[in-house]
């Protein structure tokens, strides 16, 4: 069997909105052993987006048969659409040589965490709700009634943040980035 080092496995969450992914994408520029695992998603592709490199846009079928088959390791059900981690993407990493990031909701985190407990969770939060708020309009990827139900799923993510490792406020995608280098590497000197 494959040794895994649980330890390398970076497991971020926090409200939609916050800027998770554009942190994640500075800290991949600053490390270049920081590799993204790439989670399955039902819902459809926003501009810009590439299948098998910000997700795998799959059927709400296929996710089901593959949720049945036992390949996802988490997975939710948020906004009208699943979103889940595929194992063998997740373990094939996991050999020590890469630190290998997770970004997926608090419930999986959660999860994740009882399967691999020395893994790293960390919370990104907004520097308010208000911000939140704002970033969400300008996206503009949802209509009111999606932003209303975000932020309200928001507001009870915010409040399971102490569940977490560590806490990181994303009032700077630069600073957020190199604060989130600076504790995985801590984490890994443990």
């Amino acid at each position: 069997m494959k040794q895994i080092d649980e330890r390398s496995l970076v497991v971020v969450s926090g409200p939609s909105g916050c800027g998770k992914d554009t942190v994640i994408r500075r800290l991949m520029e600053l490390d270049p052993r920081v590799k993204l695992s790439i989670s399955c998603t039902t819902r459809t592709p926003r501009e810009g987006e590439q299948d098998g490199v910000d997700y795998y846009f799959i059927s709400e079928e296929e996710f089901k048969r593959r949720i049945a088959d036992g390949d996802i390791l988490e997975y939710n059900f948020y906004s009208g659409h699943y979103y889940g981690t595929p194992i063998k993407e997740l373990t094939d990493r996991l050999d020590g040589s890469t630190r290998v990031v997770l970004v997926i909701d608090v419930n999986g985190a959660r999860n994740v965490k009882r399967m691999f407990p020395d893994s790293l969770l960390v919370f990104v939060e907004p520097p308010s709700i208000e911000e939140l708020e704002r970033r969400l309009l300008g996206r503009g990827t949802e209509d009111p009634q999606q932003r209303s139900d975000r932020l309200r799923i928001a507001q009870g993510e915010l409040m399971q943040r102490t569940l977490f490792d560590r806490v990181v406020v994303n009032d700077s995608v630069d600073r957020c980035a190199s604060q989130l280098q600076s504790i995985i590497e801590e984490w890994q000197r443990r």
